[in-house]
């Protein structure tokens, strides 16, 4: 009976914390770019604008899935 009760008090959106679920994701993907492309240029310090360039487009990447992932719980 506790079980029911327990269920059928739960109030607000659970789009929230699916969307807080789905946010460790691109976390986690932001962390390995930089973190290889720091790497990276303390290998090659000579190629420092491409290693740039390529960091910023896949944290766009990643950032644009966390914003549509922002946006649908509210387009259903």
């Amino acid at each position: 009976m506790s079980n029911v009760l327990a269920a059928t008090e739960i109030t607000g959106s659970l789009s929230s914390i699916g969307y807080g679920l789905a946010a460790i994701g691109p976390g986690v993907g932001v962390g390995i770019i930089f973190g290889n492309g720091t790497q990276a240029l303390a290998r090659q310090p000579e190629a420092a604008g491409l290693i740039r360039a390529n960091q910023i487009l896949g944290f766009a990447f990643c950032e644009a899935l966390a914003l549509i992932g922002l946006v649908m719980p509210f387009v259903y």
